[in-house]
């Protein structure tokens, strides 16, 4: 069984960071693209960053564009995301997701194209 699981998240005082890991099991995706979504409350799902298999590509959200930092480590099979300087509308609930597309990178934006999901952490920045 294919298993993304999320650790990472707290709450955190604005100005704060925190390390979001991803780490997969049941199958690798050394050769896949794999991105961080968000959640708010009554708000759709919305893409974080992305990362292509070898970490050469990266994309990011405007909103959180020279703040976050995503990165992977095949050899562990975990996918990370660095969030630095925090704000209250970054809290939410983050998912990591992996594509199926082999050494490609693309669509990285669209959650159609992310068949491998996570459970979820939440993450809560204070004000």
């Amino acid at each position: 069984q294919v298993q993304l699981v999320e650790s990472g998240g707290q709450l955190v005082q604005a100005g704060g960071s925190l390390r979001l890991s991803c780490t997969a099991s049941g199958r690798t995706f050394t050769s896949n693209t794999m991105g961080w979504f968000r959640q708010s409350p009554g708000k759709e799902r919305e893409f974080v960053a992305a990362i292509n298999w070898n970490g050469a590509s990266t994309d990011y959200a405007d909103s959180v564009k020279g703040r976050f930092t995503i990165s992977r480590d095949n050899a562990e099979n975990t996918l990370y995301l660095q969030m630095n300087s925090l704000k209250p509308e970054d809290t939410a609930i983050y998912y990591c997701a992996a594509q199926a597309f082999l050494y490609a990178f693309v669509q990285t934006r669209e959650r159609p194209y992310y068949p491998y999901w996570g459970q979820g952490t939440q993450v809560t920045v204070s004000s």
